[in-house]
């Protein structure tokens, strides 16, 4: 039987990066996961799939924008299953580094499944089936989440897929079907169609992105319909069937029913978290009506020394986030004073071409808050690196609060603005007014000179439009 200070149940970005907090404070930690280390994240979701990403944007310049750049292929060939090994590389090596951080940090890593048999034991099942029981003074839990398909259809990973499914199939289809518009199908219809997959996107609300900003939404589906994606909003599928050839789809939207036939469906509507089966209802963790663990601001559970972060607690799906409540979880455990996570004022970043990066308050969402407004906005087109880079559909939206100057939301899209994210969060976190972002001094020329000349047209005296 083994004693810990913290045991850390799931290995993704929410608790291996609690594991290490809790090591560095100090605790004997150990870190249980029933698959390997790095989580979703890091094996078959982000990080693979950017690199996937990188892989399209490659062949989508080499097929559709040779003229531009002054050269001709002929007979060019795509490999597609060698930009699946080259994703999986990539998440080898970082899931090697994981390993050795563990190391580092003497994290014992215990693999097997975990099962609260009381507040604090678990019993770990490993593949052969040998048990060992474990116990902590506290137990972080950080289990993730998985998708979810629409009921009745069956995810059988060849015809209808589940994006774990998408990420690690070598071959390419002719033809798919997405269903759902959020990150992971925006991402998955940039992949297939920069390699020419006709692809569908199908959409039950009535536009794509639909968490975003409704203009964001809208230059999105003018890039995309570009790039020859077939986009169905308000539109909800009836069924799945499955035939010799590939799969059958019914929808129904303004039109009526239509069956839509494609070589696979990609299932991308959401999640459920990994909560059931642990035992934790059984040591009378409290869940909400989907099953998420309830926690508070410091991540504690209804029970004192049963903890939880990520996906599990349902706050934001977002592998930064739970890497945050990783932090603050362990520094909760180890008596450190800790600040409540403002999920409003999160980034978060959907790497689909063009990017979209947002953080803060929609202008839909301001105005309904009785917020009085201003918005600072700047189009990629006059930016001088945008033009050189050759990418320069999109904008930078900012919300500003007119009685306060403060910054409410940011709203992006186009060529890499994901990373343009950290100064804007930085000044609305540390109560700057857009007066300080347009007079900070941009270097030229780049894409974050489109921040500044936002900033700047907040404050009526945009330089470059």
């Amino acid at each position: 039987m083994d004693n810990f200070d913290v045991v850390v149940i799931g290995a993704g970005p929410g608790g291996y990066v609690a594991a290490i907090r809790a090591a560095q404070l100090g605790m004997q930690t150990a870190i249980i996961d029933k698959e390997w280390l790095g989580g979703v994240c890091l094996n078959v979701g982000c990080i693979p799939s950017k690199a996937l990403l990188k892989n399209a944007e490659v062949a989508h310049t080499l097929r559709e924008r040779g003229k531009d750049f002054g050269f001709t292929i002929e007979n060019l060939q795509l490999d597609y299953a060698a930009a699946v090994k080259r994703s999986r590389q990539v998440s080898d090596r970082l899931t090697r580094g994981i390993g050795f951080l563990m190391k580092k940090n003497n994290i014992p890593v215990i693999m097997g499944t975990a099962r609260f048999t009381a507040r604090d034991t678990v019993v770990v099942t490993d593949k052969q089936g040998q048990e060992r029981e474990i116990k902590a003074r506290n137990f972080i839990v950080a289990t993730g989440s998985q998708p979810v398909a629409i009921p009745g259809v069956t995810v059988d990973g060849q015809k209808v897929i589940s994006f774990r499914d998408a990420i690690l199939q070598e071959r390419l289809p002719a033809s798919v079907v997405i269903i759902g518009a959020g990150a992971i199908g925006l991402e998955f219809a940039t992949i297939w169609s920069s390699y020419g997959v006709q692809v569908t996107l199908v959409e039950m609300l009535p536009r794509i992105a639909p968490l975003e900003d409704e203009e964001i939404s809208i230059e999105l589906q003018k890039s995309f319909s570009k790039r020859g994606i077939k986009i169905m909003t308000d539109t909800r599928v009836m069924s799945v069937e499955k035939n010799p050839t590939g799969v059958l789809v019914k929808v129904a939207g303004k039109d009526g029913e239509v069956v839509l036939e494609a070589e696979q469906a990609l299932m991308a509507i959401g999640f459920k978290p990994n909560s059931l089966n642990l035992g934790l209802e059984e040591i009378g963790v409290e869940l909400t009506d989907r099953k998420h663990i309830k926690v508070d601001e410091r991540m504690s559970t209804s029970v004192p020394g049963i903890w939880a972060v990520g996906d599990v607690t349902g706050k934001l799906l977002l592998a930064h986030v739970a890497s945050t409540q990783g932090i603050l979880c362990a520094e909760a455990i180890g008596g450190k004073e800790t600040k409540p996570i403002d999920y409003t004022m999160v980034p978060r970043a959907t790497y689909s071409q063009p990017q979209v990066a947002s953080f803060g308050y929609t202008e839909a969402q301001a105005r309904n808050m009785g917020k009085t407004i201003k918005v600072g906005k700047f189009p990629f087109q006059p930016n001088g690196k945008a033009l050189g880079l050759g990418d320069y559909a999109g904008f930078v939206k900012l919300m500003i609060d007119e009685s306060t100057n403060k910054i409410l939301g940011a709203h992006l899209i186009g060529p890499e603005v994901s990373e343009l994210l950290p100064e804007l969060t930085l000044a609305q976190q540390n109560d700057l007014p857009v007066s300080a972002v347009a007079g900070n001094i941009h270097a030229h020329p780049t894409l974050s000179e489109a921040i500044m000349e936002a900033a700047e047209s907040a404050e009526g005296h945009a330089i470059h439009i």
